[in-house]
């Protein structure tokens, strides 16, 4: 049985000239596996991120053949309910801790809320957990961070405070959009350990969003390339390099690489797509 199962998913925002579909009819199933979407800017994989959240306010509009969630269809969700849902059985990871941690409120408190939320803890249970999720992260003092503001930690400490607030509650589906973009090389290894490790320890669903084709790659069981706010080709694990569709093949060698002597790297062909 899917996790997640999406069909004819659209997303429509009006606008001077008529309403623009921003995502056109996508469909895909999730198990307890990690899921990642690739694709430029524009292609719509942070807008079905949130769409499935439940996270696209007025004018935007969202419409589904099929939006189920853990045998819940989210389209008859009141937004009450969409509330309990999320940071309870779904979350989502966002790309920059700075803009997405509230900056007045300590590390532990903000971690702690999801939990004064959707639980009946006690405040000493509250405590608990919210350490143990931080070192679930790997943050080795966790009791000293909690005390600290964001602005107090570096963006790869805040990128896992912000990993750790979203698993506290032990989501069954974790969406995770552009997690490493802000880390540099050593710290997004790390981080990407720790999503992976949660997904199998606490038997997770992960969609992870991303730029990062190589990664995405060598990460994830399953890729879905978008463009245009279509997907235009599935590939399982490793198999990048395989790809079919021109964009993807686009895509992929415009990539540079290390062991090459090219001196100037291809530009994507719109035109033949």
């Amino acid at each position: 049985m899917s996790l997640l199962s999406i069909e004819n998913l659209r997303v429509t925002f009006p606008s001077d000239h008529g309403p623009v579909e921003v995502v056109r009819g996508l469909s895909f199933d999730l198990g307890l596996e990690r899921l990642g979407i690739v694709g430029e800017s524009g292609s719509g994989k942070s807008m079905t991120g949130r769409a499935i959240m439940g996270l696209i306010p007025p004018p935007g509009h969202v419409s589904a053949d099929r939006l189920e969630f853990d045998g819940i269809d989210l389209r008859n969700l009141s937004e009450a309910d969409m509330r309990q849902m999320r940071g309870a059985r779904m979350s989502m990871v966002l790309q920059d801790p700075k803009f997405s941690l509230n900056p007045v409120i300590r590390i532990g408190e903000q971690i702690e809320e999801a939990m004064t939320v959707h639980s009946a803890c006690d405040p000493g249970e509250r405590r608990q957990r919210m350490l143990d999720a931080l070192r679930a992260v790997r943050i080795d003092n966790p009791e000293r961070v909690a005390k600290l503001y964001p602005h107090e930690v570096s963006g790869g400490m805040g990128q896992r405070v912000m990993i750790a607030m979203m698993v506290v509650m032990e989501p069954a589906l974790m969406i995770a959009d552009e997690p490493t973009s802000a880390l540099d090389v050593s710290v997004r290894g790390q981080v990407l350990h720790i999503l992976g490790d949660l997904v199998q320890r606490r038997g997770m669903g992960l969609i992870l969003i991303s730029h990062d084709l190589n990664m995405v790659a060598r990460w994830c069981d399953r890729i879905l390339v978008m463009f245009q706010g279509k997907i235009v080709e599935e590939l399982g694990s490793g198999e990048l390099y395989k790809a079919r569709h021109p964009y993807t093949r686009g895509l992929v060698a415009s990539l540079p690489r290390i062991d090459e002597d090219r001196t100037r790297l291809p530009v994507l062909d719109r035109g033949a797509l």
